[in-house]
């Protein structure tokens, strides 16, 4: 059987009999006090604790919101991207080619004229996947654009009607042109 510190210090010797009991009656007093709220308790560890406590939750917080936020940009980019292999269009070779802008750089894709009309009118959309480039539906490039716009690289805009008292309504701008 273990014995209590006060006993080890008394059978040591570095304590006498007057002194362990001087002792007791202090701490006695001192919980009676405390017991009936005469005197403060010193609960700075206790508050210290809890602070730690409430701050462990705060960055466990943090870490659970990160990790889900990681979770779900990863969804969404398996989402794009079975969105793009699903409706992309078949790759041409042919020496028409349409050029498009992406980062500050030109690039080109290979066309037809009835894709070229198309991408120029807004009805297909030109989009970066894998390294290179693909052309999509306007649909499948609007609900791409929903997950993540950084991936569309081109989607004109529906060619809106141009008014009655416009005086230049007979010459036709030309919107893409031919480099």
């Amino acid at each position: 059987m273990s014995l209590s510190l006060r006993d080890q210090l008394l059978k040591a010797g570095l304590v006498n009999q007057k002194q362990v009991s001087q002792t007791n009656k202090a701490e006695k007093k001192q919980k009676r006090l405390q017991h009936k709220g005469q005197v403060e308790v010193d609960d700075s560890q206790q508050r210290l604790a809890k602070e730690a406590l409430a701050d462990k939750a705060r960055k466990d917080q943090e870490l659970n919101r990160q990790v889900q936020e990681k979770a779900e940009q990863k969804a969404r980019a398996a989402q794009v991207k079975q969105l793009i292999e699903a409706t992309r269009l078949p790759k041409l070779t042919t020496e028409d080619y349409y050029n498009f802008v992406d980062d500050k750089k030109v690039k080109r894709i290979a066309v037809n004229a009835l894709m070229r009309s198309k991408l120029s009118n807004g009805s297909l959309a030109i989009v970066a996947h894998g390294g290179g480039y693909e052309v999509i539906p306007r649909e499948a490039a609007v609900k791409i654009q929903e997950r993540d716009a950084r991936r569309i690289l081109l989607l004109n805009t529906h060619v809106e009607e141009a008014d009655e008292d416009d005086p230049y309504a007979a010459y036709k701008i030309p919107d893409d042109l031919m480099w």
